[in-house]
């Protein structure tokens, strides 16, 4: 392992406060092709197969919001959509064939606004994943999301009906005004009316999605959305900072000051602790005794994705289709999806070997961004050494009081939350690093 650089001396040291979203590690853009490709039933010989976790990927929208770095596409016309779900067919199927037999212990369908399928799709691809992967919202917990436009009755009952346990809605924000500036035009009426269906027609948890940052908002205005929010008594309120990102419609047009997130994060912060909502991380308050499909379960090892986009994790290997932001290049990338045959799915084709020194650094990720921390008898049984040994930055952090440590955890501190966008480039490797930046994202 290699030493890590100098000790930090001040907040200042981190850099900027919102830097990069580290909800997974390695990050996509350091993944690359594999010469050659990978067969799956290798990549998955040794790993355990009894509580996988399966996320499908439907990369498409009504509308492509000006801050979105997803993979997905907007306004897909309907054969480009229905080439798609027969390629994810075939896909299932390959995958099914080359790793044996399985148990899944959870799954989401996440995008891309899923839900823009349409209740009588969606029933499709629900019975297909069953009757291949035995995968269903009856038998285990079932995330989808949804989106304002596409949440009609027929569809959140459907879901209803298999058994889903989690719906996530974007909502954003309860003005108009700074939803346009968000690059996300919307009627406020028609949000309300989707929450109302949601809670009508469907049994399951909800999540509401809110983003502060947008030059307009004060701490006053996000309070009150997220007041709003709560008249439908969510159990999960996530609230994300506003990015410009390279290639998303605001790039170019609109600037975050750091101080202004802030402001309102805390706003927020204080608001829903203040409501009895608990804070799981940065990002994730849930209401008390509420139960969740976990944000981070899906980035354990052992994940079946399945998709264009959808990200696969074992111990040794994650791969994936290639990634892009930009309209041509996501839809260049749906095209091979779609024209791929069922042989050409029994491989990866794109993505990154994970040696030791990798897992050890995902796992430090995974863990200290999270109220509940990192087990420190549980990275010492993994990786034969104490974590502040191995990465010395961590006791750095607990200098600066952004991590705290007992005989059993490490844990962030309500600083440490605030500042776990700027956390997650200390840890990371320089071979992660240098393909990030030289990465040819389209």
């Amino acid at each position: 392992m290699t030493a890590m650089a100098r000790p930090l001396l001040t907040l200042a040291d981190l850099g900027p406060t919102y830097q990069d979203y580290a909800y997974g590690y390695p990050h996509k853009t350091a993944y690359r092709g594999f010469d050659p490709a990978i067969a799956l039933r290798d990549i998955w010989a040794d790993e355990p197969k009894t509580s996988l976790f399966l996320y499908v990927h439907l990369p498409f929208c009504e509308m492509r919001c000006g801050f979105c770095n997803l993979f997905t596409t907007a306004n897909a016309k309907e054969d480009r959509i229905q080439a798609y779900l027969a390629a994810l067919k075939r896909e299932m199927t390959a995958t099914r064939e080359e790793i044996g037999p399985v148990q899944v212990a959870q799954m989401a369908v996440g995008g891309g606004t899923p839900t823009l399928l349409g209740a009588a799709k969606l029933d499709a691809l629900f019975g297909q994943l069953d009757e291949m992967f035995g995968a269903s919202g009856r038998r285990s917990p079932l995330a989808i999301e949804t989106s304002p436009l596409t949440a009609t009755a027929d569809t959140i009952r459907l879901l209803d009906d298999w058994g889903t346990s989690r719906i996530s809605i974007g909502v954003q924000s309860f003005d108009a005004t700074e939803t346009k500036a968000m690059g996300r035009p919307q009627d406020v009426q028609q949000v309300r009316v989707a929450l109302d269906t949601i809670r009508c027609h469907a049994r399951a948890a909800l999540n509401i999605d809110l983003i502060y940052g947008a030059a307009l908002q004060t701490a006053d205005s996000f309070r009150q959305s997220i007041l709003e929010a709560l008249r439908w008594n969510p159990e999960e309120v996530y609230l994300y900072p506003l990015y410009v990102r390279r290639g998303t419609g605001l790039d170019g047009k609109s600037a975050v000051e750091d101080q202004h997130r802030q402001t309102l994060y805390r706003a927020g912060r204080d608001l829903l602790l203040d409501r009895g909502y608990h804070q799981a991380s940065m990002r994730a308050f849930r209401r008390d005794q509420a139960t969740s499909t976990s944000e981070f379960s899906c980035q354990e090892d052992g994940v079946i994705g399945l998709g264009a986009g959808a990200r696969s994790y074992t111990a040794g290997h994650h791969y994936a289709t290639d990634y892009a932001v930009g309209r041509s290049g996501v839809l260049a990338i749906l095209d091979d999806y779609a024209a791929r045959d069922t042989d050409q799915f029994r491989s990866a084709w794109h993505g990154i070997a994970i040696d030791a020194d990798e897992r050890a650094r995902r796992f430090i990720l995974k863990s200290i961004l999270r109220a509940d921390g990192l087990t420190i008898a549980d990275f010492v049984r993994l990786f034969g050494v104490d974590p502040c040994v191995m990465f010395p930055r961590l006791s750095d952090l607990m200098a600066l009081g952004l991590l705290t440590r007992d005989d059993i955890i490490i844990a962030p501190t309500a600083l440490g939350l605030e500042y776990s966008d700027a956390i997650p480039p200390l840890f990371y490797s320089d071979a992660v690093r240098n393909a990030m930046g030289q990465s040819l994202m389209r």
